[in-house]
């Protein structure tokens, strides 16, 4: 079906084409060419981070985190149990039992406040995700694994560029995954990068990425031949896409001054809507700088929010929910997950709904999102 505001819709910046052409000429579209180097090192320059590895995907630089933290049978991850399942299985590939947390009523992030309750002596790792590009209570976290002696990590998909108390979120783990997938801010199609905060990680990270091979410091002339030391798997990026991503990057500021408008409008267009209707628009604390990545409804049911999503699209408009539970999934179960675990989860996953964002969204098609929304006459 064609929709006259799709859900998603990627955008080109500005220089995509010429900079894949250049990857082209130069005889190397493979992993770690020119402008790997250029992403990685601007990545690097901009969060102040130690390290920075593109990946195929966020999926794989969660992975390959799970390598790193040597996370294995009989280990414990806390994961909250609204995320993507990519931020779980990454820790269950490597035999791992996920403990799903619960959420905050506001933020959507992974709840402080109950955290501590869920270590037990094999507790490994914390994995939190910043929903929406919006900062966890990184400062709580962070005090409670270290009384633990537990390590915290980063799902980051939602929030580069976004901060917490001034500093970029995916620099408080240390380990953080970005995404660049086509539904997120500075996209390639597919990718990701893993930022690497604590330094000991670096090494390893660059031989695991490379199949578990020294390659990586055989091409900065550090050996005079590369060979396989360890376990591994192929985490590179195509040169080609980091091209595309590249022009990406450079376009930041054009980029999130674009969807900070578009944030902007529908909070502004549908503040009066949404407090007329017990319908809830996105929570941001002062202390947190937000990415611009989403905007969503909280409809007071979910048989409102069905009804919504039916509504707008009938008028030619994508509106999407977002993730189920991973406690009440199949797999979730698998690990002991089970109704009423994560209630706020539970609850939300039943009312979120998203609306269309994307770069190139105009105002005029805004304005027919917010005008069609307010048509919407089905209160319970």
């Amino acid at each position: 079906m064609s929709y006259r505001v799709p859900f998603n819709k990627p955008s080109l910046a500005g220089s995509e084409m010429s900079y894949m052409a250049e990857a082209v000429r130069s005889n190397h579209i493979s992993g770690n060419g020119q402008f790997t180097e250029r992403c990685q090192a601007l990545l690097e320059q901009l969060l102040l981070a130690r390290r920075v590895l593109l990946t195929p995907s966020g999926t794989h630089a969660l992975e390959l985190m799970a390598l790193l933290l040597d996370v294995g049978p009989g280990d414990e991850v806390i994961v909250p149990s609204f995320t993507f399942v990519s931020t779980a299985n990454a820790f269950v590939l490597r035999g791992a039992r996920p403990v799903f947390a619960d959420i905050r009523p506001d933020t959507l992030n992974l709840d402080e406040t109950r955290l501590e309750r869920l270590i037990t002596p094999r507790t490994k790792v914390i994995v939190v995700v910043h929903y929406a590009g919006v900062g966890c209570e990184m400062d709580a976290i962070l005090e409670i694994a270290r009384r633990h002696g537990v390590a915290v990590v980063e799902d980051n998909a939602h929030g580069l560029f976004g901060a917490y108390k001034g500093k970029p979120l995916g620099t408080f783990g240390s380990l953080a995954a970005l995404s660049f997938h086509e539904t997120k801010n500075i996209t390639c199609g597919e990718g990701g990068a893993l930022i690497i905060n604590d330094p000991q990680y670096i090494e390893r990270a660059e031989i695991i990425r490379e199949k578990g091979t020294d390659r990586t410091r055989f091409f900065r002339g550090e050996v005079d031949k590369y060979t396989w030391i360890d376990i591994g798997s192929s985490y590179v990026l195509s040169d080609l896409l980091a091209a595309f991503l590249y022009a990406q990057l450079e376009a930041r500021e054009e980029i999130q001054r674009k969807r900070q408008r578009i944030w902007e409008y529908y909070a502004e267009h549908l503040k009066d809507w949404a407090e007329a209707h017990g319908v809830r628009l996105p929570h941001v604390p002062p202390h947190c700088q937000q990415s611009y990545h989403m905007f969503y409804l909280l409809m007071p049911s979910l048989a409102e929010r069905q009804a919504l999503i039916a509504h707008l699209k009938a008028r030619g408009i994508l509106s999407v929910f977002h993730y189920h539970p991973l406690h009440l999934s199949a797999m979730g179960r698998r690990f002991g997950g089970r109704p009423g675990q994560c209630p706020v989860t539970e609850e939300v996953s039943d009312r979120l709904l998203r609306l269309p964002f994307y770069n190139s969204l105009t105002e005029e098609d805004q304005a027919y999102v917010v005008a069609a929304i307010k048509e919407f006459d089905r209160w319970a």
